[in-house]
């Protein structure tokens, strides 16, 4: 059953053009031009009960947008949505209580205070039962390696440490929805592989469904099965991750490693030549036909060693994004 119905759902932004100088100053004053943003255009999916979806696009194709309807904070300009039955914009309380939202370049926690005083502020604004809070707090303190930083002011802690105490926030009143607006962003490789870790054993554990937005493509490739692609305001993707390079063709990259240098006139019969240096090089190749190609070029070249990879998904999704603006 869905948990997340989005239908049709339009937001535009109106602005001001400011001209110029003192005179265009002037001019502003009695005669403005009002312009209008399309920050998303028209998008439809819905999300099932413990799913984990990625919300991916460049910047300004409207993925923050979108979360910040989803949870209430933006009233859209058209279209509906529902979440767990309830219509965000009403911004009912007992909505408020079914969903969090984690964005990681704005800072919930008080600065100058413990975490735990900020987690102590929402344990009272969700009026969540005492024996239940310390035993949450507990549990995702041990989890998320923090319990000896709790009484630490926030501002003295670290990136890594800060988002982690933002995520244990979020979660004090259990939401059965989490939506996640680049919760890696800035971050060692370290510690986006603990908060990974963290995500994917909470919403086995819990059922939680988690709509994430980043840039970092190792955050979906581990955590999510399905993806969103949005592009300029409106969905050109939508669909399993492991379709994403069936779409865009169905390649391979091999990497070959040479006993003696080969000319890039001699591998381009086979495939792309993505790179080409001294003994070391990649082709792009078709899956189509592979075993085949493969076995041409390894009686062909006297080949030392070679790997077999998938296209990168950033690339492919990538090529999603360039085709959609062409397209536009």
């Amino acid at each position: 059953m869905a948990v997340i119905e989005v239908d049709h759902l339009k937001k535009e932004f109106s602005y001001y053009k400011k001209a110029v100088g003192l005179s265009g100053s002037l001019h502003n004053l009695f005669h403005r031009e009002t312009l209008t943003k399309e920050a998303v255009k028209d998008i439809t999916f819905s999300v099932e009960k413990g799913e984990v979806i990625g919300l991916l696009g460049p910047n300004g194709a409207g993925k923050t947008t979108t979360l910040k309807m989803l949870s209430g904070i933006l009233h859209p300009t058209s279209g509906s949505a529902r979440v767990d039955g309830y219509i965000p914009w009403e911004r009912k309380n007992e909505f408020k209580r079914r969903f969090s939202i984690v964005m990681g370049q704005k800072n919930q926690l008080w600065w100058d205070l413990p975490a735990s005083d900020s987690f102590y502020l929402n344990k009272c604004i969700f009026n969540v039962d005492d024996q239940e809070y310390i035993k949450t707090v507990e549990e995702l303190a041990e989890l998320l390696e923090v319990k000896e930083l709790m009484s630490v002011q926030v501002r003295r802690l670290s990136l890594g440490e800060r988002m982690k105490m933002e995520i244990l926030a979020a979660l004090i009143h259990r939401p059965d929805i989490l939506f996640l607006d680049e919760p890696t962003i800035g971050l060692d490789i370290v510690s986006q592989q603990k908060i990974r870790s963290f995500l994917q054993y909470y919403n086995e554990q819990k059922q939680t469904t988690i709509i994430l937005t980043s840039h970092y493509m190792r955050d979906i490739e581990e955590l999510c099965q399905r993806a969103v692609i949005v592009s300029q305001g409106q969905i050109v993707y939508d669909g399993k991750l492991s379709q994403i390079n069936h779409l865009m063709g169905d390649k391979k990259v091999l990497t070959l490693k040479f006993e003696e240098e080969i000319s890039r006139e001699q591998l381009l019969p086979f495939g792309k030549v993505r790179e080409l240096k001294g003994t070391e090089g990649i082709l792009e190749l078709p899956k189509e036909g592979f075993r085949k190609t493969m076995a041409d070029i390894l009686s062909r070249f006297p080949v030392e060693d070679f790997t077999v990879t998938e296209v990168p998904l950033e690339e492919s999704i990538a090529l999603i994004f360039r085709k959609e603006g062409t397209a536009s």
